[in-house]
């Protein structure tokens, strides 16, 4: 790559390519002109019947595209901007303000979806005959058929989320991105963001570790029944439409559909999980010899087994993952450097600053936005690859429509998770130090605990949440499942503190999508079965990979995976990805323990 050493400073993102501003004329424009193609839209109600020609339902169907692509448009522009400061109340307001008119927007075109799902089968085959590249779009929409409610119905439902769900979800954005921790360090007390916190709960000092961990879930503790209110309200919601409406088998069903992944095989991966518990309970025995203690604490378990600080700068960490992603295929690193050249990632840490990292695409054409929280570790780095990862692939599937680009969230991990292994093994070769290079080995298996079993867990705990709230549990008796939740998870071989009963109200995705936790399980399992192929195959499995990330959402999760060989209905499959965690901790275990001295 030519300017490889291109300078890329922690810095914020521009939005000048979705808008000027919020009040700019061309945002004035953009909303005028939704309701323009909406209203061309609403008028061709008339012939949608059993003998709609081919060709006028393509035509319909570019109509759905273009006004999805425009809304999308506006959605990002305020989301982001809500994210770049969530006490910004002109941010907020937008926010809200595109809610209710996105609602508005879809109940005037629901109709066209109402139809489709009714029709009959032999003319919806007609008409998917010919429909190329939004067959699947097709599919997918029927499979809900059974769920469907009638359109007045399912009008005052998106009338309802506006001020209901949405709304608190909204509100428990506004108030968690508003705490300041309190923390001393070096005698000085510190008012820390929740991203800057967490820095020290990965720091080899564990009076340190377990100060923070006990800020952070004092201050959520405070709120904690509040917190738990919300969400209880959000399960009752979920429970309301999608059991007693929607008629769904279980809760956990719904998001197994969005996910178009079949029950069973959601069942299997958490059941072949929940037997591999004893895994990292064994890894966790392991790094407690290794700090010399008899048994961690649950604030050490994310706790360097060496004493290293060494700090990245962030021109060098966007070096180092760049050129992990070329040395794996050019092409990759080509897409990742156009999310930093045109200015699409914002980097820093500010107060108000949406917490944690995430990536947002909006249309095929447009670079992805990634927003992470950058703090000079080698954990960010790893935060800045996984990001990128999901950039790259939206922006492999650019080939797609607006309809079909998207992966689905089973998939969604694959590119980002396997660009951290990427950078994993490109820090291990470069890599002159040892304690270093043991720390990275260590980290390797911390992510896969965080990433597989503790997200696991947090699904089942979400099953059972959704129950006790139908049977009226108070704030408390789910706080006390939860920590049954976390003695099961870590059996014998972590010490749990009372504090982290509070841990499940600081978990954004179970208040903002429900069940979606399993998906990052999905995706690392998935990743280590891919990896352990490319390390055994080289350059014969990367137009594998590529091919599964270009296919986007064009078809069904388990179609993309089956022509690379991956059965996903298969518990040995899911084993094998416990099989490779289990030899890695077995080469860490053949490692002479040396204890580190500051935790003697």
């Amino acid at each position: 790559m030519d300017d490889s050493n291109k300078p890329y400073p922690v810095s914020p993102w521009s939005l000048a390519d979705l808008f000027p501003g919020y009040d700019s004329d061309e945002m004035k424009a953009a909303f005028a002109d939704v309701e323009e193609k909406v209203a061309e839209f609403e008028a061709q109600r008339a012939i949608l019947n059993d003998e709609i020609s081919s060709e006028d339902f393509q035509a319909l169907i570019h109509q759905v595209e273009e006004i999805y692509q425009k809304v999308s448009r506006i959605s990002a522009f305020t989301f982001l901007w809500f994210t770049e400061d969530t006490q910004n109340q002109a941010a907020q307001n937008a926010q809200a303000r595109v809610d209710q008119f996105n609602a508005g927007i879809e109940n005037r075109t629901l109709f066209f979806s109402l139809w489709w799902k009714a029709l009959d089968d032999g003319n919806a085959a007609r008409l998917m005959e010919n429909s190329g590249e939004y067959r699947y779009w097709l599919e997918e929409m029927r499979n809900f058929k059974p769920h469907t409610l009638s359109e007045p119905e399912e009008k005052i439902i998106n009338i309802k989320d506006v001020t209901g769900t949405n709304a608190i979800k909204t509100i428990y954005e506004t108030i968690t991105n508003r705490y300041v921790f309190k923390l001393q360090v070096d005698g000085e007390e510190k008012e820390l963001t929740r991203g800057e916190l967490m820095v020290y709960v990965q720091q080899h000092n564990p009076e340190l570790r377990a100060a923070a961990y006990q800020e952070l879930y004092r201050i959520y503790g405070e709120d904690g029944p509040i917190l738990g209110m919300m969400y209880q309200n959000l399960v009752r919601d979920w429970h309301n439409e999608n059991i007693d409406l929607r008629h769904f088998a279980s809760p956990i069903a719904v998001r197994n559909l969005i996910n178009d992944i079949p029950d069973r095989v959601v069942e299997t991966l958490l059941e072949v999980s929940r037997k591999n518990a004893s895994v990292f309970q064994r890894y966790f025995r392991l790094k407690a010899r290794w700090l010399g203690v008899e048994r961690l604490r649950r604030y050490d378990i994310y706790a360097p087994v060496v004493k290293s600080d060494k700090k990245y700068e962030h021109d060098q960490a966007v070096a180092m993952v760049l050129e992990a992603f070329e040395d794996f295929v050019p092409r990759i690193a080509e897409l990742a450097k156009r999310v930093l050249d045109e200015q699409h990632l914002d980097s820093e840490v500010r107060k108000g600053k949406m917490s944690g990292a995430f990536c947002l695409t909006v249309q095929p054409d447009l670079t992805p936005w990634v927003l992470t929280n950058y703090q000079s570790r080698a954990y960010d780095i790893s935060t800045l690859a996984h990001e990128l990862g999901h950039a790259i692939h939206a922006m492999l599937a650019e080939d797609h429509s607006q309809l079909t680009f998207h992966s689905s969230l089973p998939l969604a991990e694959t590119a980002s998770t396997f660009g951290e292994m990427l950078l994993v093994d490109r820090l291990l070769e470069s890599e002159t130090s040892e304690d270093v290079r043991r720390d990275v080995l260590f980290r390797q298996v911390d992510d896969a605990y965080a990433t597989i079993m503790r997200q696991i867990y947090f699904a089942l705990f979400e099953r059972q949440a959704h129950q006790m709230t139908q049977e009226g549990a108070t704030v408390d008796e789910m706080s006390a499942a939860y920590m049954e939740n976390l003695q099961e998870q870590f059996g014998d071989s972590v010490e749990l503190s009372d504090e982290f009963r509070w841990e499940w109200v600081s978990i954004p995705h179970i208040y903002d999508r429900p069940f979606y936790v399993y998906a990052y399980s999905f995706g690392q399992l998935l990743v280590l079965s891919l990896y352990q192929q490319y390390r055994v195959e080289g350059e014969a499995f990367k137009p594998r990979l590529i091919k599964i990330l270009e296919a986007g959402g064009s078809d069904a999760p388990a179609h993309i995976l089956s022509e690379a060989g991956i059965d996903i209905n298969q518990a040995e499959f899911w084993q094998g990805g416990f099989d490779v965690i289990s030899n890695l901790i077995a080469q860490l275990e053949e490692m002479p323990v040396e204890v580190l001295r500051s935790e003697e």
